[in-house]
């Protein structure tokens, strides 16, 4: 039955103010780091997109002159992902713990949401082993935070100026080029083995490759290796997409 326009308005406060909450941080991350180096940057911009299921896009800052150092590169690149997964992190446990489980009927066709292992940590967790015909029905704070965790994992690809393209280009160079093309290739062939969605997955890859480039720009120090502190938090970015990483973030859901 359609919910009455109070509930419907209370769940989207539980969503909209999540979601912001998490992109708003992530931004507000880099801005902050910016602000540390003193390089000129904006305050976060939101991209609402209403007529999706996310209602958004997103979040960016412009950084409006270029980055010097490899040290001020990963440093900015990295601080985004950390403030918005620190926020996503309790917001995913908390959602999780307000979803309930209901019992998915027969003949039903919908979809489904494919579950990063960060999220799948949570659910067994909270809920134990959900066995069909049941489901998690999610609380709005908890899609709110597997979205931003999908955020999380598409900005830490090492693709030009996104935020992973600027955490390996000062850890490998020159040389993270070939990640990119790696890694792309990777999430395709893991999206074509769990779900028909590779199409899908080689078209996001290839409007990510367009928008931000292959290639990151060079900086002045480029030669010069990170330091100990930095290379294990590079480790650290890695592990967060690992776990906020899932092949198929949609997928059908036909119960018979």
């Amino acid at each position: 039955l359609p919910l009455p326009i109070g509930a419907l308005l209370v769940r989207g406060f539980w969503y909209s103010g999540t979601i912001l909450t998490i992109l708003g941080c992530h931004e507000l991350g880099h801005y902050l780091a910016c602000r540390y180096y003193d390089v000129d940057a904006s305050l976060p911009f939101f991209l609402p997109f209403p007529i999706s299921i996310t209602g958004t896009l997103g979040a960016f800052i412009r950084i409006r002159e270029p980055i010097p150092t490899k040290r001020m590169l990963f440093d900015i690149g990295i601080a985004g992902p950390i403030a918005g997964f620190l926020v996503a992190l309790p917001a995913l446990f908390v959602g999780v713990a307000m979803s309930h489980v209901v019992r998915v009927p027969a003949d039903f066709t919908g979809f489904e949401l494919g579950e990063p292992l960060l999220f799948k940590i949570a659910e067994k967790m909270l809920w134990g082993t959900i066995a069909d015909p049941y489901s998690l029905n999610l609380h709005p704070m908890a899609f709110a935070a597997w979205f931003g965790l999908l955020a999380t994992a598409l900005n830490l690809f090492p693709i030009g100026q996104l935020d992973g393209g600027h955490i390996s280009y000062a850890v490998l160079g020159r040389y993270s080029t070939y990640l990119t093309f790696v890694m792309i290739g990777v999430a395709i062939v893991l999206a074509g083995y769990f779900s028909a969605s590779w199409i899908v997955w080689t078209g996001l890859m290839v409007a990510m490759l367009f928008m931000f480039g292959p290639r990151h720009p060079q900086v002045f120090d480029e030669h010069v290796p990170l330091d100990r502190t930095r290379l294990v938090l590079a480790g650290l970015a890695l592990l967060m997409f690992i776990l906020c990483f899932t092949p198929a973030p949609i997928s059908e859901l036909i119960r018979r």
